[in-house]
């Protein structure tokens, strides 16, 4: 992590600008965690046999992005980005992949996601979530995603560490 590139959410502003400073904080979470790596230090797998590392995070967030904001707002029927069986657990598998490829999808699917929530009229605007058979709000899906890129980016606090030794935001 060479230095810090991240904008930190704002202390006053709306629902909806709060969500969105938080996601971007996020997202550039796990992107610093993984500047300055080379693939192979990407692919590095946390214990064996889990298949977990820094670029199958990337990878799931991809997945995750697209589950939650394409798949839910412009085409339920998506398929996902490394499965086609619908195998949420496939994008963890990164040994065959590289910085390139994992980081064009997940940028390609952060953009979608940016442009879907900012062309909604409100938090309130209901998508079908195929996975639940039911609606959810803008709103929903925003925390939801929010909380995952939360959660995974505690585990690339610890990948990093265990590929340098580097700690800390």
């Amino acid at each position: 992590m060479t230095s810090e590139t991240r904008t930190g959410p704002p202390r006053f502003g709306s629902e909806r600008a709060m969500l969105r400073a938080f996601l971007d904080y996020h997202r550039a979470t796990l992107a610093m965690k993984c500047e300055g790596l080379t693939d192979e230090e990407l692919r590095q797998r946390s214990m064996p046999p889990s298949t977990l590392s820094l670029l199958g995070l990337v990878r799931h967030m991809a997945e995750v992005e697209r589950a939650w904001f394409r798949r839910v707002f412009e085409d339920n029927d998506a398929p996902l980005v490394w499965s086609d069986e619908t195998d949420f657990q496939a994008a963890y598998d990164a040994s065959a992949s590289t910085r390139g490829e994992a980081f064009a999808a997940w940028d390609a699917e952060v953009a979608r996601s940016r442009r879907i929530e900012r062309e909604a009229e409100s938090l309130d605007q209901a998508g079908y979530q195929p996975r639940w058979s039911a609606e959810v709000s803008l709103r929903m899906v925003m925390v939801h995603v929010l909380l995952e890129y939360g959660r995974h980016n505690g585990h690339a606090d610890l990948l990093r560490e265990g590929v340098d030794g580097t700690v800390g935001a």
